[in-house]
């Protein structure tokens, strides 16, 4: 008789503590990347086996997630509880305690495994503040049927004189066939990643060991110069609306012979459900100018927990979940080794099957390694960052000399100009941020 008040006050507890559990929504915002939509159709495999969660999928354009996020963050909006960022931000928002630092990914997740280089770039005096996706440098992808119909071969480490030669030779406008595509869509992320990268080859800097800018640089102009003849002569049209995604599908179709761009490109232009050249898909590193710097960049998208979610604990599950070794397993049984997210773990280069499905890992995990954020110019410059500058000020100055070099490539301006535009401004926001006097 006794016992049925107790039972029922167990079950009563035991349900309302499931139907609090139930009510955990986690919002998530992303990027419209390929990895990122490949991960959103299998999260079953974690609601499942977290039955109290639910997901809001917030998935955005590169540029628009950046301002997004970097706006919530800053206004502490709590949007969203777990964030897609990248390098740049990460140890930026951690000093402004803006982010969760993940101390509880769980004993199986094997924080030491992750690639020094990765890693390194999301800590803050030795703690993780974001867990990686996915890594990348940027490499050379080319088509091995042009070059060969050509007469040319690739070279593993190749020049931007081979590259500005190639490109021209094997353009053929009249069937769509462009030499080369590379990004034009204004952006710091966008085509300031690619050309930001680009001129630290050509011995170009943003800024001296005084963070003068230095945009009325020889090196600047043979960088833009070089950019903008290469792509008259041999880009596809509109090019400087061109960003990641829009190269992506121009390769996968048919329409380029070489694409410089991010690693992790190689398994969507390799793979034979999506790319009609999958099977002509070379690699090569990306170029250089005989200084001693290559044109390749170090990033990795990764997930972070805003200071300001209130669902802290299952955020990190997630995250956990997302970034884990048995979630590269995961997509291997569903996509093929081939298709899991690159750049982010020492096991996934040591692995055989992916070493055997994936033709791109050893150029892929060179270019990681080849990238050295504390020393991405020729010549000494007071910042850490290879194809962006790790100050809070470079969102904004990146976009706005972003915006200036597009419309250079669209013809609205000269190089000249536009060079002379971008050191104005930037000289003029690194004067209110007290960098010059």
């Amino acid at each position: 008789m006794t016992l049925r008040p107790v039972l029922l006050g167990v079950c009563t507890a035991l349900l309302l503590g499931s139907s609090a559990y139930a009510q955990t929504k986690l919002t998530i915002a992303t990027v419209n990347n390929g990895d990122m939509i490949r991960m959103q159709k299998l999260t079953d495999d974690f609601t499942s086996k977290n039955p109290g969660v639910t997901l809001d999928w917030v998935t955005m354009e590169e540029n628009v997630l950046r301002q997004k996020v970097t706006t919530d963050i800053a206004t502490k909006g709590g949007q969203y509880d777990i964030m897609t960022i990248g390098t740049y931000e990460v140890p930026i928002w951690a000093k402004q305690d803006w982010l969760v630092p993940l101390d509880n990914l769980g004993d199986n997740y094997d924080v030491d495994d992750l690639l020094p280089a990765i890693r390194g770039g999301l800590s803050l005096d030795g703690k993780l503040y974001a867990a990686p996706f996915y890594g990348e440098s940027s490499m050379v992808m080319y088509r091995k049927d042009l070059f060969e119909k050509a007469g040319l071969e690739m070279p593993d480490a190749p020049t931007w004189d081979f590259i500005g030669e190639a490109a021209r030779k094997i353009t053929d406008k009249d069937n769509e066939v462009y030499g080369v595509c590379l990004r034009g869509k204004a952006g710091w992320g966008e085509n300031m990643a690619f050309l930001t990268a680009m001129s630290n080859s050509f011995g170009a800097r943003w800024f001296d060991d005084k963070w003068q800018p230095q945009f009325n640089s020889d090196e600047w102009k043979a960088t833009l110069t070089t950019y903008i003849d290469l792509m008259n002569d041999a880009g596809p049209p509109g090019a400087s609306s061109n960003g990641f995604n829009e190269n992506l599908a121009l390769f996968q179709s048919g329409k380029c012979g070489m694409w410089i761009d991010a690693t992790v490109a190689a398994s969507f232009v390799t793979n034979p459900k999506d790319s009609t050249v999958a099977d002509q898909v070379g690699f090569a590193l990306a170029p250089d100018n005989g200084l001693g710097k290559r044109g390749n960049w170090l990033w990795a998208w990764s997930l972070a927990i805003p200071a300001g979610s209130q669902k802290q604990e299952a955020a990190e599950k997630f995250i956990a979940w997302a970034t884990s070794k048995t979630y590269a397993e995961l997509v291997a049984s569903k996509e093929g080794w081939a298709n899991v997210p690159p750049g982010t773990r020492k096991s996934l280069y040591d692995n055989p099957k992916y070493q055997e499905a994936a033709s791109f890992a050893k150029m892929t995990l060179e270019s990681i390694n080849a990238a050295d954020p504390n020393n991405p110019t020729v010549d000494p410059v007071p910042y850490v960052g290879v194809q962006f500058v790790a100050i809070p000020e470079f969102q904004g100055i990146g976009t706005a000399v972003g915006q200036q070099f597009s419309a250079a490539l669209a013809g609205n301006v000269t190089p000249e100009q536009a060079l002379q535009n971008a050191q104005q401004l930037t000289e003029r926001e690194m004067t209110k941020g007290g960098y010059i006097k």
